[in-house]
């Protein structure tokens, strides 16, 4: 829930679990409200067990199958799919990193990270990546300089 300026909170990030979640919740809100992923939330919480990562990259195509027709998540095939690739590539990251926040601080600066991030995960585009950096606590730039940067790159 964003704050009165309209800022989600940050969190301080326990495991790879606690990435997932937010990454998982920029990829549902991507194309839709905030205010819709916010509601059903608790709910998809439950539905992919804590967001416990081992448990989501190993979700099989009959789970998805499932998920996909369980009312209390955005039953978006193409997105509950992603989730669990994105599970998988943090885990990935994760062991040839070292540890996830090694592979997020290996880049050269938040655009170059952002620009990995499209690259490794699925459904994560700059909104997406922008927010998922700002609540798992990595440095951004301030939101009305990168939403003028953002304005710029569509006039080009």
């Amino acid at each position: 829930m964003p704050d009165e300026k309209g800022a989600p909170p940050q969190i301080q990030v326990q495991s790879l679990n606690d990435y997932l979640e937010v990454m998982s919740k920029a990829v549902f809100q991507s194309g839709m409200s905030w205010q819709v992923v916010n509601a059903k939330w608790p709910d998809t919480n439950e539905a992919f067990h804590g967001f416990e990562i081992g448990r989501v990259a190993a979700l099989t195509q009959e789970e998805l199958d499932e998920l996909a027709q369980d009312k209390r998540v955005i039953r978006n095939r193409r997105k509950l799919a992603a989730i669990a690739h994105n599970a998988q590539r943090i885990i990935e990251l994760d062991a040839e990193h070292g540890c996830f926040i090694d592979y997020l601080r290996s880049h050269g600066d938040f655009y170059d990270v952002v620009k990995d991030l499209k690259k490794q995960f699925k459904f994560l585009g700059d909104t997406g990546s922008y927010f998922f950096l700002y609540v798992v606590g990595e440095p951004v730039p301030p939101h009305d300089e990168w939403m003028c940067a953002q304005e710029r790159a569509k006039r080009r």
